[in-house]
């Protein structure tokens, strides 16, 4: 069995150079050129919250909820880490759009034959003994790629040797049942637009949780309603995290390197 692989982000070594983006523009064959928000054409983009750059992409989390909600199995958990996605299979339901936590995957709604967009953590360089684009192209370190636990190792490592530079606190070592992307920081998360609610418990379990106490005969009632319920109020959320992230976006000096 491989060990799963994560990435380890390091905030207070991020210059906002944007060879993360670059790097992983040109391993997808996508157009080139500086985006500020995650989109169909940028896997990854950088934030700025004053002087940190924050790296948003797909988090590949352990226990995802796009791939417990997908009815054909066109998104899948590997063993190595990355989430992956069949457009073969997929029917277009978009629901993982709307269960994401973390807001990450995009629909190509003007396609006649549309996909879902997301960062793919370079599964097929995974599988050649590879690191991912973004991380080989990284000039500070800032990104860092290798097994979770010996990432997970050296968070603590450095959180405990400088506790005054960082934050006591490893945002995706347990967030949602952990995540692929692990970050420290100088700062408290939900400074960085990182939603401080999601909590500990894969989401998907808390469902399982809630129909373990319905009798069998209303289960599949259940999750119907259930679902149309939390998806209809969940895509009010996603709308209204879009249009605050253009917001920011435009309000965004442009003097980055």
């Amino acid at each position: 069995m491989s060990a799963k692989r994560a990435m380890l982000i390091d905030l207070t070594l991020c210059i906002g150079c944007n060879a993360c983006q670059g790097a992983c523009k040109e391993e997808n064959g996508l157009p080139p050129g500086e985006e500020k928000n995650l989109s169909l054409t940028a896997y990854t983009a950088l934030n700025k919250y004053n002087d940190l750059y924050v790296r948003r992409l797909c988090q590949h989390c352990d226990v995802p909820t796009c791939v417990s909600v997908c009815p054909v199995g066109a998104l899948t958990k590997l063993e190595a880490g990355p989430v992956a996605y069949d457009a073969e299979k997929c029917i277009g339901c978009r629901y993982c759009l709307q269960a994401c936590p973390f807001h990450v995957p995009k629909y190509e709604w003007s396609s006649t034959k549309p996909r879902i967009q997301k960062c793919k953590f370079c599964a097929t360089r995974l599988a050649k003994g590879l690191q991912p684009a973004c991380a080989e192209a990284c000039p500070t370190g800032a990104t860092l790629f290798g097994e979770r636990d010996a990432l997970l190792n050296e968070a603590t490592r450095r959180i405990g040797a400088e506790p005054g530079k960082f934050v006591p606190r490893i945002y995706g070592k347990d967030d949602v049942g952990g995540t692929s992307m692990i970050y420290i920081s100088p700062v408290p998360f939900e400074q960085l637009g990182m939603d401080p609610r999601l909590g500990k418990t894969p989401m998907p379990l808390l469902t399982m949780s809630a129909l373990s106490k319905v009798p069998n005969v209303l289960s599949v009632g259940g999750v119907v309603l259930g679902g149309i319920w939390w998806i209809t109020n969940r895509r009010g959320e996603v709308q209204d995290f879009e249009a605050a992230q253009k917001k920011s976006s435009s309000s965004q000096p442009e003097d980055n390197p």
